[in-house]
């Protein structure tokens, strides 16, 4: 006994005046003094019948007007019959020796003779509703500030602590999905023949009663001219890459066809990828809409949402599945989600999927899918090298395109400013209060251009908000739901809502930023001018990016025209401004160092000798015989080689 309680005070901890334990052999109770460095035993010796652990064990105390303790990460605080004194052990590394010497008993202040157990933080006595009061050294009071000497103190409440990991999340927000679409309305001017086949209805496409009567409800009478293609062909199992204007319906044309093809009850048997969170969030609803009386259920997966949760949702075999690469390979990778049932595997803005950060995911998904299996891609931008390479996971395809002519919509009216860099927040606030837009979307290249937009905004009293994705996805989701119902009037974005994201009343889209790319240009002007109505797209431009806006105008086909407001006063260029960058590695320039103009395809001659004088070469040979040519006989030694 007196080993081992010699181990737990001993190895790694500071030892104190009466840190000792002695055993009596003779059983009276006490071993060694009462004096320094002496230990007190209160109890008899353990015996056969009395084990160590039981009431009777003897534990051991200190002085009464002395507390122990010691220091180091698994410090003991002893305490002995001292009334008033609440001492206890602390934790300690070895779990078995702790057993061994703590008894097991109610959890109620016991009398000398008896080991008390109690937990690190404050407890409750049981009957009373007292508090145990905390230790008197300074060790205790530095351990936990909050405990009082009074015995009516207030129980310390628990403290949550956010779950993390393994489907945690920590981000309640990303629960709650957006706020669906609202119902269509027709607009003002009628249904345009720019986008909508006026001669054909949906019930001329082939599709079930109960989706037609849902797509009446939904205020829709004429499909576009995708949905007029796209749909009777899909519902013959054909593999189809569909191009199409934005704004034009392209979600419809494949949900229709798969709302219509699915058999209520096969599990996994559609899945649709998304290149972002907030478009896959969006298909799903549309899905929720048109299938309202199918039957069918559709569901989504993505980050920045509990694993747990869509488990859950996974769990219950849903027929469509919607969600972004990353998160679909994670849930299958966990065995959440089986893609070996999969009948339809539809690509949304395929262009993006098969993009160099996407590519290596989307060839994962589709070779654990189904070789039998019809695969729909659709995007507004495809190049050659996209459609080439789109091809090969598909089954001699049939291409659609219905975006002749010009890529972005005739409704959308657009324009450029010209400005300087420093100039481009007042004029965005200049456009913003004299135009009086009703609901806007302002795109920026960056992530920190987005949060700057909105606090200078917020400064000229100009309510806006940002998304991007640095945040969170509950307040993704919370800004989306806002904008969707009206409640926002500006919205900053980065290109994360450039693609896909349908939100009815945009009626102005502003480029802050020029995209680099100028595909990325139709996807964000296509966010307004949707459905047949009108809408503005302007861009700002500084006199370095004219190249960059002939590069886009050549895509669309289209000239973008000019636009001037004589009542904005520019600035002189301000002495701290220092440009943006654009990307790459920095360039620096050298001055004060003279740089010799060479031709890196011209050959350098070599070096030409320098002739020596006879008397050097006279030095330089012995008996100034200086030789003119080579010896008639060379040393030719002949060595052997290995195994000959």
């Amino acid at each position: 006994m007196a080993g081992r309680a010699g181990r737990l005070v001993g190895r790694g901890h500071r030892r104190r005046r009466g840190a000792h334990q002695a055993h009596d052999p003779a059983g009276t109770g006490r071993a060694g003094g009462s004096g320094n460095g002496q230990a007190i035993v209160v109890g008899p010796a353990p015996t056969e019948e009395a084990p160590i652990g039981s009431a009777s064990t003897p534990i051991m105390a200190g002085p009464a007007d002395e507390p122990l303790g010691g220091s180091g990460r698994a410090r003991r605080r002893r305490g002995g019959p001292a009334p008033g004194s609440a001492r206890k052990w602390n934790s300690m590394s070895d779990d078995k020796a702790t057993d061994a010497l703590e008894p097991t008993g109610s959890g109620d202040e016991q009398t000398t003779g008896t080991a008390t157990k109690k937990k690190r933080r404050r407890t409750t006595k049981k009957n009373t509703g007292e508090t145990a009061a905390p230790e008197s050294d300074s060790i205790a009071e530095q351990s936990d500030t909050r405990e009082t000497d009074s015995d009516e103190a207030k129980p310390r409440k628990k403290r949550k602590r956010k779950r993390k990991g393994k489907g945690g999340g920590g981000d309640a927000g990303a629960e709650k999905e957006p706020t669906p679409r609202r119902i269509a309305t027709k607009p003002k001017d009628g249904w345009s023949e720019e986008s909508f086949r006026l001669d054909l209805g949906f019930k001329d496409l082939g599709l079930k009663q109960e989706i037609l009567d849902t797509i009446a409800s939904l205020g829709f009478e004429h499909p576009t001219k995708i949905q007029a293609e796209l749909v009777p062909l899909a519902l013959t199992g054909k593999d189809i890459l569909g191009q199409a204007k934005t704004g034009t319906g392209k979600t419809a044309s494949f949900a229709l066809p798969l709302l219509n093809m699915v058999t209520p009850g096969e599990r996994f048997s559609a899945i649709v990828v998304a290149p972002t969170r907030e478009l896959a969030v969006q298909i799903k609803q549309d899905f929720d809409q048109l299938g309202a009386g199918t039957g069918l259920t559709a569901v989504t997966i993505y980050g920045g949402q509990s694993i747990r949760t869509q488990a859950d949702r996974l769990a219950k075999g849903p027929e469509i599945i919607v969600g972004t690469p990353g998160r679909i390979l994670d849930m299958v990778e966990r065995g959440y989600l089986d893609l070996s049932h999969v009948r339809f595997a539809v690509l949304d803005e395929v262009d993006r999927m098969f993009d160099i950060g996407f590519r290596d995911d989307i060839k994962r998904i589709l070779k654990q899918c189904p070789d039998k299996r019809q695969t729909i891609f659709v995007s507004a931008t495809m190049t050659d090298e996209i459609e080439s390479l789109a091809r090969r996971f598909m089954n001699d395809p049939e291409k659609l395109v219905v975006s002749s002519g010009s890529l972005t919509v005739e409704l959308v009216k657009q324009g450029y400013v010209t400005v300087e860099p420093w100039d481009k927040k007042r004029m965005l606030a200049h456009l913003l209060t004299h135009e009086e837009p009703a609901l806007t979307i302002v795109f920026c290249r960056m992530k920190r251009t987005v949060d700057d937009v909105v606090r200078y905004l917020s400064r000229k009293n100009i309510e806006a908000h940002a998304i991007h994705g640095d945040m969170s996805q509950g307040k993704r989701n919370s800004v989306m739901s806002q904008f969707r119902s009206g409640k926002l009037a500006v919205l900053v974005a980065s290109d994360l809502a450039s693609r896909g994201i349908d939100v009815e009343g945009i009626t102005h889209v502003v480029n802050y930023d020029l995209p680099e790319d100028p595909d990325i240009y139709v996807h964000r002007i296509g966010r307004t001018a949707r459905a047949g109505r009108d809408g503005h797209a302007w861009s700002l431009v500084t006199p370095k990016q004219g190249s960059l806006l002939t590069q886009i105008e050549l895509l669309i086909n289209a000239e973008i025209p000019k636009m001037e407001y004589p009542d904005f006063e520019p600035r002189p260029r301000p002495e701290d401004w220092k440009d943006e960058p654009t990307g790459g590695r920095p360039v620096y320039e050298v001055t004060g160092v003279t740089k010799e103009q060479k031709n890196r395809f011209e050959v350098e001659a070599p070096p030409k000798a320098e002739e020596m004088t006879d008397a050097q070469k006279a030095a330089k040979f012995p008996g100034g015989v200086v030789p003119s040519k080579l010896p008639p006989k060379m040393l030719r030694g002949k060595a052997r080689t290995r195994g000959r």
